[in-house]
């Protein structure tokens, strides 16, 4: 079973979150609010992502039952 918060998510797309995110933080802007900062909007693009899948995965289960 997978852990929650890599549900639905690729090894590929987790290892590139990771990797994009770290880059944010090291060459990231200094200081922006949450709405133009560009690793909570990376944060949040992983979220929908997430729940896309999770979606799709309990719509599966449910055609299957």
């Amino acid at each position: 079973m997978r852990k929650p918060e890599n549900e639905g998510l690729s090894l590929g797309y987790r290892l590139g979150y990771r990797i994009q995110f770290a880059m944010w933080e090291v060459f990231g802007p200094a200081q922006l609010g949450a709405g133009d900062d560009p690793q909570m909007r990376l944060k949040r693009r992983r979220q929908a992502k997430v729940e896309a899948a999770r979606a799709a995965r309990l719509a599966r289960e449910a055609d299957a039952a």
